[in-house]
Parts: structure tokens; sequence; C-alpha cells
């Protein structure tokens, strides 16, 4: 059904034999500005940056020798889009990251290599592989996000020897780190940090490093012109999100899709500058924090949690209607003091049995942006 209303919207709206190649004109980023997308990075709160740099169709966003006449520089923007990147994310101090795919759609080699069951390697030889190794030699990535395995193992992708020279032998060899999606057997096996699938988010602690990698865009990776609020992540999805990923050991990765002319459309700009806000105000739960012995609440839905230290941060996704709210998994023994981020002075707190209940402060909730963290020293 999805693919007949593309058919017929493309039928209605271009020329006849009109190709997927031939959308790459129409992508001329002429208001693209990486320095303003750095800085709408960094006042997301973020700490890294995940570039798409060659995605499933093949295009290039840099000028690569692997990919004649597919690339960004020899058609659409004519510029190197990941160099650009780069240099603004890293000048705004923050890690800089490429995500690339093994496979490609429409590559003749590589589905000459499929259709012998793997058995050839021909893409991998000629294209992948060399391509691989000329964006960490340009670039110098601090993080390689892998991607599009297309049913090939690794040992088909050669994966283990290029693992290998990355970390012995790279000009990144001490500091990059990547993922685990280096052939169709590895996800959540073999790699820095698992992703597992896309829009992981498992809601229990996890014996690996893992990411979330969600996209603010429900159901979509890609900027479409149609969007409208209800296909983009609200307020209290995105720190939603957050709060249960953090709470069980995980970053989060949140994609952003620019449009053709290079720009960030307002709606998304808001919500990440408004993730930022949230985390000037609420960072110490997230920023250096670990999974608590509890991921989230035994009695109140919708409670996540934290620790530093002697610190337990309660990241409660509601105000309550009573103005209380209990922690089961709170001991009330065990607690000193408990604040909330962002106001002033100790909250009232009293024993249910032998859990905690707070009583929050008589402010506007609407000041503190739709997630509140409650800070809980401990004994």
């Amino acid at each position: 059904e999805i693919v007949q209303a593309v058919v017929d919207f493309m039928k209605a709206n271009y020329p006849p034999n009109w190709t997927y190649q031939d959308f790459a004109n129409q992508f001329t980023a002429e208001f693209f500005d990486p320095n303003h997308w750095a800085d709408v990075f960094k006042s997301s709160g973020a700490k890294y940056v995940v570039l798409t740099t060659k995605h499933h169709e093949g295009y290039t966003m840099w000028p690569s020798k692997y990919s004649y006449s597919w690339n960004a520089m020899d058609v659409g923007p004519n510029r190197d889009l990941v160099g650009d990147v780069s240099k603004a994310v890293r000048a705004a101090g923050l890690k800089f990251g490429t995500y690339h795919s093994l496979f490609e759609w429409f590559n003749p080699l590589f589905r000459a290599d499929a259709d012998s069951g793997f058995k050839t390697q021909t893409y991998v030889d000629t294209k992948e592989n060399p391509e691989l190794y000329e964006l960490v030699n340009t670039y110098k990535p601090d993080l390689i996000w892998s991607d599009g395995a297309g049913g090939g193992s690794s040992q088909y992708w050669k994966s283990e020897a290029f693992l290998a020279w990355l970390y012995n032998d790279s000009p990144v060899k001490d500091t990059v780190v990547v993922n685990d999606r280096w052939g169709s057997e590895t996800d959540g096996h073999h790699g820095d940090y698992y992703n597992y699938a896309d829009n992981y988010n498992p809601g229990k602690l996890m014996p690996h490093k893992w990411e979330n990698a969600a996209t603010l865009m429900k159901g979509s990776w890609g900027y479409h012109r149609n969007i409208d609020l209800n296909g983009i992540m609200s307020p209290l999805e995105i720190l939603t999100q957050l709060a249960q990923t953090i709470s069980c050991g995980g970053n989060i990765l949140l994609n952003v899709g620019p449009t053709k002319e290079g720009t960030i459309i307002p709606v998304l700009e808001e919500r990440l500058r408004g993730l930022g806000d949230w985390l000037n105000v609420n960072g110490e739960a997230v920023y250096s924090s670990h999974p608590w012995t509890h991921q989230n609440d035994t009695t109140t839905k919708g409670v996540w949690y934290t620790h530093k230290d002697q610190d337990v941060y309660a990241i409660v996704l509601f105000w309550p209607k009573d103005n209380q709210v209990e922690l089961g998994s709170v001991a009330y023994n065990s607690v000193n003091t408990i604040q909330m981020l962002g106001v002033e002075g100790n909250l009232d707190n009293k024993a249910s049995g032998d859990h905690t209940v707070v009583t929050f402060p008589h402010v506007s909730p609407e000041s503190l942006k739709t997630a509140y963290v409650l800070k809980i020293n401990t004994k």
C-alpha cells in the first residue's frame, strides 16, 4: 500500500522514467551552514555528532575517488560536506563520528556478489573497503557507525582485517570507537558499543555499553516535505527516551533529517535546543551518571533512576496530581535529603512503609519542561 502510494505520487509529480539518481541534482544544499548545525547540536547538550557519510544508495558526502560522479562534490552541492561538518563540529568542542553503509542498493558489483551467495568479494575489494579506509584516513573520525550488512557476513565484508588495522595502525587507533554492525552475525555481539536494532530501547539494564539510535521524525530517518507535528517526537517523548536509555546504561543518538537545501527545519531545531535547555538544569542526572540498582521505580510508573557517588537521581516524567510521588525503590531510611534540580531548598518527604513519599515544590510545572529530576542524597 505504501509502495503504491509512492508510485502514484511519482507518476503525478515527476516526468516518465525519472530515476532515484535524478534526485541528486536537486540536492543543492545552498543554505547549508555547518557552523549553524554545530551550534544547534552543541546547544542540544550533545557530546558527539554522527554524520551520514554514505547511506544505502551509495552516494558519498565527500569526494571519494571510489564513487566517481556519485558524490557530493561531483553532483549536487559541489562541496565536501563531510569535511565541512567535521571541522565545524570539532571547532564546537564535539566529537565527530561517521555513519557509513557497507552495502549499496544499486551497485551491480554488490548485487553480483550477493547473487553468488557472497562467495565473490569484488564489491568489497574494489569499492567498499578502499572507500572505508579512505574515509578514516581523510577525516580521522572519533567514532565509526557501521550499518547495512545487506546479508553479508563479517567474513564477506573483511571486517576483522579492517578493524585490526583500525585499532593497530590507523591514524585514530588510540581514540576511535565502533558500533556492532560489521556483518550479518555481529549485531549485539561485537563492538565497543552495541546498537542491536534501530530505536532499540530494552527497558532493562544491559551487560554491554549500548546506544539507542532514535529518530525525531517518527517512522522516518530522512526529512519528508509533508511532515506534520504528529510525525515529530514531542519534548516529553524525547525526555522519556532519554530517561529510559540512560537508566539502562545506554547513550542516545537522536536522528535529524535535513532538507535538500541543507537546513534543519525550525521545529526540529526547537526540539534539540529545548532538550539542551532541560539538560542545562538537569544534566547532572545524565552526564557521567551510572545505572542504579533499580532502573525504574517498583511502585510508580514513569520514574527512572541514575546515580552518581552518594546521589540517586529520580527522573519523574510527570507532575503528580496531588503534588506527591511515592518512590517504591528508595528506602526511606536510606535518605538524607531530597532536592528538585532547578529549585532551591530541600523537599519534604515521609515514609510509607519502607517507601519514600516526596512532596513536590509549589512551583509552576511548566517552568521545568515536562520532566522533573529529584536528587536524593543517600546515607
